[in-house]
């Protein structure tokens, strides 16, 4: 029965992946501030940090926290500090205006994006959203590996997109004095992509 579902759950995770999210705004100013190819450990960091969140959920990680209302609030206030400062790096990131500063001069790394996914909404809503929908109550955790399987097997080429679309507009504004209104802009996208874990219920 749960195999019926792959192609319809390929197609979740193509449309979930590679549309806009606070992950792929990260991917887009790191393709852009520095390469493809430097920004795999972001690319791969998103990757396995959703994939674990998703196993997590899956075993009832989310029930946990819907009932620890003391943990959940320490939790968005330890998330906010940690957004603020990747925007802030994000901000001051590029090739072109920190070369005194070795922690702006490189690409958000693997550990820092799989921990970004803990206070990513999208990451949790999608989570969340999967392993209600396309698991198989009958064979729960086989189908939940498989769940997982196919979103890695889908995910990376999908945010990778963003990454290479980054590069591709470094070429179109070159190191100029666009470089750091973009960064700026994405950091404050990053930001606002958030509002709805930090001020909401």
């Amino acid at each position: 029965m749960f195999s019926g579902n792959l192609l319809a759950l390929a197609g979740f995770a193509l449309v979930m992946s590679i549309s806009p999210g606070p992950s792929n705004v990260m991917l887009l100013a790191s393709g852009m501030n520095f390469g493809f190819v430097r920004s795999l450990p972001l690319l791969f960091g998103i990757t396995c940090g959703f994939l674990s969140m998703v196993l997590l959920v899956g075993l009832g990680l989310g029930e946990v926290l819907a009932m620890s209302p003391a943990v959940y609030l320490a939790l968005k206030i330890i998330c906010a500090v940690y957004v603020l400062w990747l925007a802030l790096k994000i901000a001051r990131s590029g090739a072109s205006g920190n070369a005194g500063d070795p922690s702006m001069a490189r690409p958000i790394g693997f550990i820092e994006a799989a921990l970004f996914q803990l206070v990513n909404p999208k990451a949790w809503a999608v989570a969340l959203i999967v392993t209600v929908s396309y698991t198989d109550p009958s064979r729960y955790l086989a189908s939940l590996m498989l769940l997982i399987l196919v979103f890695a097997v889908v995910n990376v080429p999908s945010i990778g997109v963003w990454s290479i679309s980054g590069q591709m507009l470094k070429r179109l504004l070159g190191e100029g004095k666009y470089v750091v209104p973009f960064n700026v802009a994405m950091a404050v996208l990053l930001v606002a992509s958030m509002l709805p874990v930090f001020i909401g219920t």
